[in-house]
């Protein structure tokens, strides 16, 4: 028998749009959930590391000493979770830390840093590295090993028949993400509206991705790149966001048309790509005939929707490159700086209301290339990342969440106001060690830069 909703009767719009609005909390309760990815390699050679022998799997084994408890799918571990913190697995065997919800950015770097040193401690036996950058700086493609999760086989399948760059997203690119919640419709709004159009400065910010394959490749991130030709259906700037109406059921209609990827039961994956979700509801698949939707597949759905700021249950920041340990902590620092000060949060806004609906994919694309040299409405981004890193710096001095050294959070945007009064890029960076002492060798980063 079908699940259904859990009053046993299907699933209605309602409740789609109720879901997301559940997520709203008092500011008393908001919290900061950060997530890092970081390539896996052997030292030896700086080679992809494959499940196993001796690879990813003996990794999360390993790591089960430190109180972490695995997650199997199909005989293998996937995932493991540990309170409400989880490590998981991207398709090409990217290490992820999704970390627990948690209310400073003290308590988010302490758990990162935690995390470092457990995974070190068991990479250091097995003579494998872990290296923050948004791109793979060497690799093929189809260098990259491929994981044994049920969903990336759908999605490898799937990718190439939307974009060009879809496997390249799977397999080859690293990012450090946010998420952060909201009280109330309005305060999503506000929020939603202000990182979307804010998203390209933070990428610029966080640039850290300039070689494919070994040479420059003409982007100062080329992870950024990637989503502007992985599949139009589910990534982007979102224009609606910015329209008079929007709210939690303008999302949710926009969701119910982003073709879906799988329905999971069980362990099986079972493969809907390209089908409707609204279809789905109306227990119209073929390869589901008769079943409908139950709310942990509209939960599900979601995750497959790859915009630059992605609704779930709170709001998700996903424009930044991955990058050294030091730059872990700031992303949060930055959006939490914006989004948990009434006045800081006003003030960004004030930053990006003018700017044209047009032009923000068109700066999307401009950021991945130029960096803090692209423009906007007049300005350079140098100069908005300048004033949005100011902006973020008061609103945590504002929040004045010490810690036991009663010393606030403001310290973890050191680097990134460095990167904006410099105007200078960590790719930049790179690119001028690839152009002097690492003599064109882009493979010294894995000596230089890994964690």
């Amino acid at each position: 028998m079908a699940e259904v909703a859990c009053d046993d009767r299907p699933l209605v719009f309602e409740d789609l749009v109720s879901w997301m609005a559940d997520g709203a909390k008092p500011a008393s309760e908001w919290r900061c959930g950060a997530e890092h990815e970081k390539f896996v390699f052997r030292i030896a050679d700086h080679a992809p590391v494959p499940y196993e022998p001796g690879g990813i799997k003996a990794l999360l084994d390993g790591l089960v000493r430190f109180g972490w408890t695995p997650v199997v799918e199909g005989g293998h571990v996937i995932a493991l979770e540990r309170g409400k913190a989880n490590v998981s697995l991207e398709p090409g065997g990217q290490f992820e830390l999704s970390g627990a919800p948690l209310e400073t950015v003290h308590d988010i770097c302490e758990e990162t840093g935690q995390h470092l040193s457990e995974v070190k401690a068991v990479a250091d036996e097995l003579g494998l590295g872990f290296l923050g950058l948004g791109f793979t700086p060497i690799w093929r493609r189809d260098q990259v090993p491929v994981m044994p999760k049920g969903r990336y086989k759908i999605m490898r399948e799937y990718m190439p028949k939307v974009g060009g760059l879809g496997l390249d997203m799977m397999f080859r690119t690293c990012t450090v993400q946010a998420n952060l919640d909201f009280g109330s419709e309005a305060d999503m709004v506000a929020k939603f509206r202000t990182s979307l159009a804010l998203q390209p400065i933070c990428t610029a910010l966080f640039a850290n991705s300039p070689f494919i394959e070994g040479k420059p490749s003409g982007f100062v991130s080329a992870r950024a790149n990637v989503w502007t030709d992985t599949d139009p259906d589910r990534t982007g700037m979102l224009d609606f966001v910015f329209k008079d109406g929007f709210g939690f059921e303008t999302y949710a209609r926009y969701a119910l048309q982003v073709p879906m990827y799988f329905a999971k039961r069980g362990d099986r994956y079972i493969d809907l790509s390209g089908r409707s979700f609204a279809e789905f509801m109306d227990g119209k698949l073929a390869e589901m005939p008769g079943q409908r939707p139950t709310i942990k597949d509209w939960a599900d759905h979601t995750t497959t929707l790859f915009p630059e700021v992605r609704l779930k249950k709170y709001l998700e920041m996903r424009g930044a490159d991955a990058g050294p340990w030091s730059r872990l902590c700031a992303l949060p620092a930055l959006w939490m700086g914006i989004f948990y000060d009434s006045a800081a949060l006003a003030a960004a806004w004030d930053l990006c209301k003018d700017w044209k609906i047009e032009d923000h994919e068109r700066l999307r694309a401009d950021v991945a290339r130029y960096g803090l040299k692209a423009k906007i409405a007049g300005r350079t981004v140098q100069d908005v990342a300048i004033d949005m890193v100011a902006i973020a710096r008061q609103g945590l001095k504002n929040r004045n969440r010490l810690s036991a050294g009663m010393v606030d959070e403001t310290g973890y945007l050191s680097e990134l106001e460095q990167i904006a009064e410099t105007g200078v890029t960590p790719a930049e960076r790179l690119l001028e060690l690839y152009n002097t002492r690492w003599a064109g060798d882009a493979g010294r980063v894995f000596d230089d830069f890994a964690y």
